[in-house]
């Protein structure tokens, strides 16, 4: 897997070290989760033991100060280890809202608890069951109220909201028929959901075909201090998307993870497996479907690093995030295939985790964008096309 890497990894040291973690969660870990869809506690644990949940957060708050290209190969090791990272990612792509946009009472008050692990930052609240992609028309409203916000509406799909203690938070705190332009009127919020859960916060597990930990949440008159508001009142949907910028790469890093996992697992049984006294992976049928996925793997890995470089140095990279999330979720979707059909019978028994892995990879052709979404936004933005919808 590694003989077509030429130049040398400057992040050697943390892959090695994931590596190590990941050992110490093997399958048998994984499978156990999937069954009973529990949260990987004492993995999630172990990571913020070590620092890697911390990686962007900077050193003079206690986290690691590292790039967005470390917390990807953190994140693609816990992928190619066959893990996943899930149940915590949120926590490197929020952490680019408060960074960006927090004041420096925020970033005092909350980054040092993170990054030690005494506070989690986990959750995402944005998408709603009747806006679904279309950010804009979310309903959830924040009304102000003295020194307070008073929020009440709806969110579905925000994952480990029942695992977190900390959620960023978007609502519309201008109606949508006064606002100046249709990006206004949205703000952010640092919600503390320990002093909400049970009273004017209502969060609902969703069970998935995957182990996602996934909720929908309910507010009724949740009340949160002014205080809480990250940035300019109204300006929020400029602040989430920086982030989401941040959360597709990084998605698209454990995607990369997740297409070497899988190719290396269908190469490994291909040359073990005898039918006809033979190897099957001597078959041309079998490994030309495993190069292939391969090659594929290897042109998206391209598009991950060059999204992340440019992310680092800072501007645009709406496109660049984009078609890195687009061609590694395709990657790892065309993996997961091949290594089912590779394994046969065996790529449906859980005890070969390819089933679970293979679970896993189909919702990255879905979230946290979907592809269509994806192609429209390329063909307008970079292509000059007329605005589909």
């Amino acid at each position: 897997m590694t003989k077509g890497h030429a130049e040398p990894d400057p992040f050697a040291d943390i892959r090695d070290g994931v590596r190590a973690l990941c050992a110490k969660f093997p399958g048998d870990y994984w499978r156990s989760l999937d069954r009973e869809r529990a949260y990987p506690t004492a993995f999630v644990a172990a990571l913020t033991e070590a620092g890697y949940l911390a990686a962007l957060i900077p050193e003079e708050f206690g986290g690691s100060g590292l790039t967005i290209s470390a917390a990807a190969a953190i994140l693609e090791e816990v992928h190619a280890s066959g893990g996943n990272g899930a149940a915590c990612h949120a926590q490197m792509y929020i952490m680019g809202t408060i960074l960006r946009h927090g004041s420096d009472a925020q970033k005092q008050r909350y980054l040092p608890k993170i990054a030690s692990g005494e506070l989690r930052l986990q959750a995402f609240g944005v998408t709603e069951p009747t806006s679904g992609t279309d950010t804009l028309a979310l309903r959830t409203v924040a009304r102000r109220e003295g020194d307070h916000y008073v929020i009440n509406g709806q969110k579905i799909w925000t994952s480990r909201a029942e695992h977190s203690d900390l959620m960023l938070l978007l609502a519309r705190t201008t109606p949508r028929e006064q606002a100046q332009k249709r990006t206004d009127g949205l703000s952010v919020f640092l919600v503390d959901m320990r002093l909400a859960q049970g009273t004017s916060m209502t969060i609902t597990p969703i069970r998935t075909m995957m182990n996602h930990a996934t909720t929908q949440i309910f507010f009724d008159d949740l009340r949160v201090p002014a205080e809480n508001l990250i940035g300019e009142e109204g300006k929020g949907f400029r602040y989430i998307l920086s982030g989401m910028n941040a959360e597709r790469i990084l998605i698209a890093a454990e995607c990369i993870g997740d297409a070497k996992w899988f190719i290396d697992k269908a190469t490994r049984y291909a040359k073990e497996r005898e039918l006809f006294g033979r190897p099957i992976g001597q078959n041309q049928g079998v490994q030309f479907p495993i190069a292939r996925c391969y090659a594929q793997m290897r042109a998206a890995e391209l598009m991950v690093r060059e999204a992340a470089r440019k992310y680092e140095a800072g501007g645009d990279i709406g496109a660049e995030a984009n078609m890195a999330k687009l061609l590694a979720g395709d990657a790892s979707w065309a993996a997961a295939d091949m290594c089912v059909q590779t394994h046969g019978g065996f790529g449906f028994a859980e005890e070969y985790d390819v089933e679970r892995k293979f679970r896993e990879a189909r919702l990255y052709q879905v979230a946290p964008i979907s592809t269509n979404m994806i192609l429209s936004y390329l063909a307008e933005h970079v292509l000059g096309l007329p605005r589909s919808y």
